[in-house]
């Protein structure tokens, strides 16, 4: 057997979810955990007293990326993305993005009110970041999730990242609006290109 071939029979990912989001990642009659399976050609095994989840592929022909993009789907869902949200994952253009708030924030107190900073009144931040950029957005515990493609991503990180920094929130709205416009005007230029 090649080499390369015996690698990937043996490689393997390993996830730790929190255990009252596994319910989330199985799906009802276990349809979410078959799907992503079945869309990456992978084995998902979930633990459900600790929320160990291994990922391993099902045969030796499958590529890393299925594997990652497997457990990016996991990761997302167990974030508190819904399964719709985290399939987006699927498509090939899709990232997923991951700031770690723990790491960045001190406190709850602080990361409480970096929170709402992020979520705004009633929702409204995180909704005009989400309609801006066409990126969706999860606020959990300790972490923020973002899928989108990468220019998306890049520029709802860069927003959020503005707010956990203290700028103004009409700053971070200007900064949405001239990005939104880039964004528009790039897309445009690339249709009348083709």
């Amino acid at each position: 057997m090649p080499e390369e071939i015996r690698r990937i029979n043996t490689m393997k990912v390993f996830e730790l979810i929190p255990v009252e989001r596994i319910g989330v990642v199985i799906g009802p009659g276990g349809n979410t955990k078959e799907r992503i399976e079945v869309s990456t050609g992978t084995i998902i095994t979930v633990d459900s007293k600790t929320g160990s989840v291994t990922i391993e592929p099902t045969s030796g022909n499958i590529s890393s990326d299925a594997l990652l993009r497997a457990r990016d789907i996991v990761r997302a869902i167990a974030l508190g993305f819904t399964p719709e949200q985290a399939f987006r994952l699927l498509e090939e253009d899709q990232v997923l993005e991951i700031i770690d708030l723990s790491s960045i924030v001190e406190g709850e107190n602080h990361l409480r009110r970096i929170k709402g900073r992020i979520i705004g009144e009633e929702g409204k931040t995180r909704k005009i970041i989400e309609e801006t950029t066409g990126a969706d957005i999860v606020i959990g515990e300790k972490a923020i999730g973002i899928i989108g493609d990468f220019e998306q991503v890049k520029i709802a990180e860069e927003a959020i990242r503005m707010l956990i920094e203290g700028k103004p929130h009409s700053a971070v709205y200007s900064f949405l609006e001239r990005e939104a416009r880039s964004m528009k005007r790039k897309r445009m230029t690339d249709l009348w290109k083709k």
